[in-house]
């Protein structure tokens, strides 16, 4: 029997990493084309791919985009299931050369989180700093390629994390490096859309908090928001008595309209006075109007960040003196560029860089800053232990800033009516426990797509005990044989009769949370000369006790958004994540991974007509028990700002955690001008403290509502009164 191969430093890099590592130039160019995890700079090329352009050609060939990819991107058919219309190819399957022999990719790129030791036997803390600077030297001068040069990137410090972009072919450079503690891949952002019902005419009743002189407007203190779809800057619900912008910047990190921000190499800066100037000019007759002078890459009717702000500070907000910032997380459109959405990412690290600039803002008007983060991510152990969860709580540890998440719209387990699909977005968590050695359990995994395959990748993540040892086996649809793998072992990129690939790896001791994990991926064939998607149907994950102490097990999907691809008459046609069956979802821990982190505030949504948790609002609690989400507030038919509309529709209604959140946001802003010394662990202690539990709650902890709902006034008149000390008698 041979002997297998042992990779000593395989423990240090994720295992996602490993799969894009394995991956050559022209697979990892079309992993770009459907995912926003790698970006990629190879051109664009038409037509066929011929075999020298996977093997021979010289680097910088264009690689085209699977046929596939290119009618998901255009999102203009009328015709349903247009995966059956498009070629896919049929028969024997192109022959894979081996990696050494197929073009490294040198032009893809990834974003990281880096983590170090914070001190190593014979290096003490500031020797490690050193090996820091050299690492992030190392990648800069990575990123001065000619390639790099298309590609947003960034290498920010903090603490002993570094976030940087870099080259998949360097992975395996930094995985060998005996500095570098582990090698975070960032996750992809995911927007829980929320249910639009209405558009008004008529301005929505203020959700100021009490009285002025009592409970404050906001003077003194900055609101950031982290959204997407565009700031209208220009509506009335964001302009002062004067007529002027209320906004003092927004970083449009997929803009080019302006330059960067000082800290950073891509994206746009817009300052108040470029602001000011459009609103001015876009009064003259002829003009347009101001968001179309001062032009941000997104400018999407109904935005869901200018929604999101008015809640939080517009005029009509809970917080309406403060001062507001912005960034725009870039996500690819509908009708964009190959080329654009090819080197676009829209993962953690966006977030992780929002903060560093928002913060910087709050520094440079010395203010204290009250940030809101309506998106989320799926992927991880859910216990605060990823990469951006870390970089978020190293922010936090200082006075004067809080940074509020959106729970997640992820709750819901069976639908609510016809046509209702809310169920699906919920089915994303399993748990169980495997009673003793020998025994098994087995979880169904819907893959459903359009009906026929799922073009994009799939990911399933299970965290167990580091007492326990589990063998993991998958078994795809229709297939009677199991892919076996058990405790330190791997298989990667395993191609399948079909000519999808496989990758199951069952880890040990994660460095970061010392919890043992498995972690299955589906991904298409990603050679554009015979693109085939991931079949449709029950894939079967079977666990067995190998040695049992404990046995218990909790399991996360991380995939996409349900997409619409057609309509058919009056029918609609989508295509679908990939959850949970019906037998095996456990309907709890659905909170996102994101609002895990120890120093976040999660929001659940309140529906306050019915004074109920609204069913779609994500559950906690965290998979180390922590009590998440922590505070319930008015997120269900909220009405605010509606941008870029028909002058006679400048409000809409929204349901979902993320209207629920900017309320909290804009309370924690008043907070915060009440006593700017507060830090991130009080604001949530005061929330915890004053709210109020729903009829028929008490004041326990519920994993849909957290301690109850956000009393504002009460949390404000706590935090003026923190720090008062009387003497007892």
């Amino acid at each position: 029997m041979a002997k297998r191969e042992i990779d000593v430093h395989g423990c240090k890099l994720h295992p996602w990493l490993r799969i894009v590592r394995n991956g050559d130039r022209v697979v990892n160019a079309t992993r770009s084309d459907g995912s926003t995890k790698v970006a990629c700079s190879a051109p664009v090329g038409p037509g066929a791919v011929a075999a020298a352009v996977y093997a021979e050609a010289a680097p910088g060939a264009a690689v085209p985009t699977a046929p596939v990819y290119a009618q998901q991107a255009q999102q203009a058919t009328a015709t349903p299931r247009w995966t059956a219309e498009v070629k896919t190819g049929t028969g024997k399957l192109p022959k894979r050369p081996k990696l050494a022999q197929r073009r490294r990719a040198d032009d893809a790129y990834v974003n990281v989180f880096i983590e170090f030791f914070p001190e190593r036997p014979g290096s003490d803390a500031a020797g490690q700093q050193s090996e820091m600077a050299r690492i992030a030297a190392e990648i800069e001068r990575a990123l001065l390629t000619e390639s790099a040069q298309r590609i947003p990137s960034a290498v920010v410090q903090r603490r002993n994390l570094l976030s940087a972009t870099v080259p998949v072919s360097m992975l395996d450079q930094l995985e060998r490096d005996p500095a570098i503690a582990f090698i975070h891949p960032a996750h992809a952002l995911k927007l829980d859309r929320p249910e639009v019902t209405s558009v008004h005419g008529k301005k929505p009743p203020s959700k100021a908090v009490g009285n002025a002189a009592k409970h404050g407007r906001g003077e003194g203190v900055l609101i950031g928001i982290i959204d997407v779809g565009g700031f209208d800057f220009a509506h009335p619900d964001f302009l002062d008595d004067q007529g002027k912008t209320r906004f003092v910047a927004i970083w449009d990190q997929g803009g080019d309209f302006r330059r960067p921000p000082p800290s950073f190499t891509y994206g746009a800066e817009f300052r108040a006075a470029q602001l000011n100037a459009a609103i001015a000019a876009a009064a003259k007759p002829g003009m347009p109007p101001a968001p179309w002078i001062e032009r941000q890459s997104q400018l999407q009717p109904g935005s869901h960040g200018t929604h999101v702000t008015s809640i939080a500070a517009g005029r009509s907000g809970v917080c309406p003196k403060a001062k507001l910032a912005a960034v725009l997380i870039d996500v690819p459109a509908a009708g964009d560029e190959f080329a654009r959405r090819r080197a676009t990412f829209s993962d953690s690290s966006r977030i992780a860089h929002a903060v560093e600039y928002l913060l910087g803002i709050a520094a440079e008007e010395k203010l204290p800053i009250a940030i809101n983060i309506s998106l989320g991510t799926n992927g991880g152990a859910h216990d605060g232990s990823s990469g951006v969860s870390r970089w978020l709580d190293a922010y936090l540890a200082a006075p004067g800033r809080a940074i509020c998440v959106a729970a997640g719209n992820a709750g819901q387990e069976k639908s609510q009516g016809e046509g209702d699909l809310g169920w699906m977005m919920g089915r994303i968590h399993t748990s169980g426990q495997i009673p003793a050695r020998g025994l098994e359990v087995e979880l169904e995994w819907a893959v459903i797509g359009d009906g026929i395959e799922d073009v994009s990748e799939n990911e399933l993540e299970i965290w167990y005990g580091p007492q326990d040892r589990f063998i993991a086996s998958l078994k795809p649809p229709g297939s009677s044989d199991w892919i076996e793998v058990k405790p330190r072992e791997y298989v990667e990129n395993r191609r399948l009769p079909s000519g999808i690939t496989v990758s199951v790896y069952n880890e040990i001791y994660h460095p970061t949370n010392g919890g043992n994990y498995i972690a299955i991926y589906l991904s298409p064939n990603l050679d554009p000369r015979s693109f085939r998607g991931i079949d449709a149907g029950i894939w079967r994950v079977r666990l067995k006790g190998e040695e049992v102490r404990d046995g218990r097990f909790d399991a996360w999907i991380e995939r996409d958004d349900p997409m619409e691809i057609g309509q058919d008459g009056g029918r609609r046609f989508f295509r679908f994540p990939s959850f949970f069956t019906e037998k095996s979802n456990v309907d709890s821990h659905s909170i996102s991974s994101l609002a895990c982190g120890h120093r976040v505030i999660a929001v659940a949504n309140l529906d306050d007509a019915r004074e109920q948790i609204n069913a779609s609002s994500s559950q906690g609690p965290t998979r180390d028990g922590r009590c998440k989400p922590e505070i319930a507030a008015p997120g269900t038919g909220i009405v605010a700002a509606n941008a870029y509309g028909a002058p006679d529709e400048p409000w809409v209604s929204m349901t979902g955690t993320s209207m629920a959140s900017p309320y909290v946001t804009g309370v924690i802003g008043l907070m915060l001008a009440a006593n700017p010394e507060l830090t991130a662990a009080q604001c949530g202690g005061i929330l915890q403290r004053t709210a109020r539990p729903l009829a028929g709650s008490s004041y326990k902890w519920v994993n849909d509502m957290g301690f109850g709902r956000l009393d504002a006034k009460a949390a404000i008149e706590e935090a003026r009164l923190i720090n008062a000390r009387v003497a007892a008698r």
